[in-house]
């Protein structure tokens, strides 16, 4: 295990797998997470019961647990009945909002409950939602993290800006895991609705920009069809930068790999597209690297599930990439 601070930001699958292959590589690993979720069984919970959404939050908590049995707890779904959709690990999470009055509260008893290895860090503690804005009238405003998923947008989305409503106060302690780190990782994931919503937050633009830890970004494996078709490695890389207000980052690590014809093809038939460079400029701030994981069950814990499970980072490699700029 080597003597080193890691930060991942992020939020959803991209999070999850990386702090599972990580926790037991590094001394301190603390999560950043994404708190603009508002879909499936969090958006239920927020809407009904008005608590923070717990469910990215619950990932975070599982990657991190050191006991089997209260992981498969917490990830626990209930397919029918009043429940029927719910994880017990959100239903958990809201009951101990409820019952401490604060959320913050509640992830810190669920982190002793779960035995975690490392600390999970809400971006922010206020309750917010996305709006996604186009100058100008140039499309349509988009409210909410599950529309704006969802959307096939009308406008560019690099010419839009997102912001959080209410406008939210950082959480002080993910500022400070930032500046105390050796390394931050962005995570893999939606542009505009995992990482953006993250990054926009006042205070943690600042953060990554000043603090002396290098800084990471794991590039996504395909484009989203209606929303980064045709972005390449650069383009995510630039989306990235401007929601946190300036350059910060020091390395990029993409797929270098095409996968099997077959693959590709039934990729191509939904419109998404491996992620490529746009141009062969080279220096240390660019990490290609063969990434590609085998096509199997999405619980296996040697692959990075992305947007439709289908082509997968093999997070064994992503892995050791990470080790190798720590080292």
């Amino acid at each position: 295990m080597i003597d080193k601070r890691v930060v991942v930001i992020g939020g959803g699958t991209g999070s999850f797998t990386i702090l599972s292959s990580l926790k037991g590589n590094v001394k301190e690993l603390s999560a950043i997470v994404n708190m603009v979720d508002d879909g499936g069984s969090t958006g239920v919970l927020r809407d009904e019961l008005g608590v923070l959404p717990p469910g990215d939050v619950r990932q975070c908590l599982v990657a991190l647990s050191d006991t089997p049995k209260m992981r498969d707890l917490f990830n626990y779904r209930f397919e029918e009945g009043t429940f029927g959709g719910h994880s017990f690990g959100n239903l958990f999470l809201t009951a101990l909002e409820k019952t401490t009055g604060n959320f913050s509260d509640a992830v810190e008893t669920a982190s002793r409950i779960l035995r975690i290895r490392g600390k999970v860090l809400p971006a922010t503690l206020d309750n917010v939602r996305l709006v996604m804005t186009w100058p100008n009238g140039e499309a349509a405003t988009l409210h909410g993290e599950k529309i704006i998923d969802a959307e096939y947008f009308a406008g560019d989305p690099r010419r839009a800006s997102l912001s959080l409503t209410p406008h939210p106060t950082v959480n002080p302690h993910a500022v400070a895991a930032i500046n105390a780190a050796d390394l931050v990782i962005i995570a893999p994931g939606d542009l505009y609705t995992s990482l953006g919503p993250l990054l926009v937050i006042d205070g943690i633009g600042d953060a990554l920009r000043q603090s002396n830890a290098k800084k990471l970004y794991i590039c996504n494996l395909v484009t989203k069809h209606g929303q980064t078709d045709g972005f390449s490695v650069e383009d995510h890389v630039a989306e990235i930068e401007r929601f946190a207000g300036g350059t910060f980052l020091d390395t990029i690590l993409y797929n270098l790999e095409t996968p099997e014809h077959d693959l590709e093809k039934r990729y191509q038939n939904e419109q998404a597209y491996i992620v490529t460079r746009a141009n062969d400029e080279t220096g240390s701030r660019w990490m290609g690297r063969a990434l590609l994981g085998r096509i199997s069950d999405a619980e296996r814990a040697d692959v990075l599930p992305v947007t439709r499970s289908l082509i997968r980072h093999d997070i064994e490699r992503v892995t050791d990439s990470i080790m190798e700029v720590l080292e």
